[in-house]
């Protein structure tokens, strides 16, 4: 393939879009189960606690300090089967490409999403592509669908009991702020990098405790999104420390400057875990073993005294934590 840049003849299903598919998505995904040329594909299942999810991922700039769009959309859908307890199996990709995209670039993002699909043992197995018109997109959107294999007991919010712990597997905002100062907005840059990653490791460690009654990964809006979900589900009021929150002075820095709170950024390689007040230790050892949790700590408590989601400050006072509304920042994911 000579080709430069998308045009619209690579979507129209002839000799362009075969090349498009063949040179760029199956030679890098390279998996023998990947028919690009069938409608369905079978795939194995020796389980009847199957886990099904679908997610669509949008960001600008595509490329960012610690991953770029093709990372993000394995991280992203591997990540909420494996808070809810699941061994991620497969995922299927769909790409919608806008006309004048880099070839290159592409096969960058591709190359970059089969990495972190290889990674964690999960296969792509099916997939589409679409080309839009030339303004009609923000370069590649994907969109994507996971299905896993449930590990253990079943994780619910409905789990939760009064005190329970509250347990963050390691700085939180990296994410967001990355994004940012990659579209160098605001007059700023720096060299922050994006939190995006798997999860597996830590939610497999926490599948191993008995108290563990929820996990949830903290992306659009942040801890404090998950928080508020919390407070619905079970009409318990959450109850945070700001004094052992993980943030990063350098993200603590920029939020400082632009208003920003730290507990609505987006993560993409953290986990929010719910457990019982006697293993929440245990767990946080678990995680702080693990490269991906060293900077794990105990950030709260449910609390049936309160019913909102209540930050107490470092300085001896508290704030409510209200329910997202407007974005804290522009779309990230």
């Amino acid at each position: 393939m000579q080709d430069t840049h998308i045009s619209l003849a690579h979507g129209n299903g002839g000799r362009y879009m075969r090349e498009l598919i063949e040179e760029i998505f199956a030679r890098h995904l390279s998996n023998p189960d990947l028919d690009v040329q069938a409608d369905a594909v079978p795939i194995a299942l020796d389980s009847n606690d199957v886990l099904f999810t679908t997610d669509g991922f949008t960001v600008q700039p595509l490329e960012f300090p610690g991953g770029n769009i093709g990372s993000l959309a394995v991280h992203g859908t591997t990540n909420d089967l494996a808070v809810a307890g699941a061994i991620p199996k497969y995922l299927s990709l769909n790409a919608f490409i806008e006309e004048g995209m880099e070839i290159a670039t592409l096969e960058r993002i591709i190359q970059t999403l089969a990495e972190a699909a290889a990674e964690i043992g999960v296969k792509v197995v099916a997939g589409d592509t679409k080309v839009l018109r030339r303004g009609e997109g923000g370069g590649l959107y994907l969109a994507t669908t996971g299905v896993g294999i449930r590990q253990g007991a079943k994780l619910s919010m409905q789990n939760i009991r009064d005190g329970d712990a509250l347990i963050v597997s390691g700085p939180v905002g990296d994410h967001g702020i990355a994004v940012m100062l990659a579209r160098e907005e605001f007059g700023l840059r720096g060299d922050i990098q994006s939190d995006a990653a798997s999860v597996l490791n830590l939610t497999t460690a926490a599948l191993g405790f008995s108290g563990l009654r929820f996990m949830r990964d903290p992306t659009r809006g942040g801890i404090a999104t998950v928080c508020s979900e919390l407070q619905r589900a079970t009409g318990m009021g959450i109850r945070l420390q700001q004094e052992t929150l993980p943030v990063r002075d350098p993200v603590q820095s920029v939020c400082d400057m632009l208003g920003y709170d730290p507990m609505y950024l987006a993560c993409e390689g953290r986990v929010v875990a719910v457990v019982d007040p006697s293993e929440a230790s245990s767990l946080l050892d678990s995680w702080r073993g693990l490269e991906e949790g060293q900077g794990a700590a105990i950030i709260g408590k449910v609390d049936s005294s309160i019913q909102h989601v209540l930050m107490e400050t470092e300085i001896g006072g508290e704030r409510i934590l209200e329910e997202l509304e407007d974005d804290p920042l522009p779309r990230i994911c």
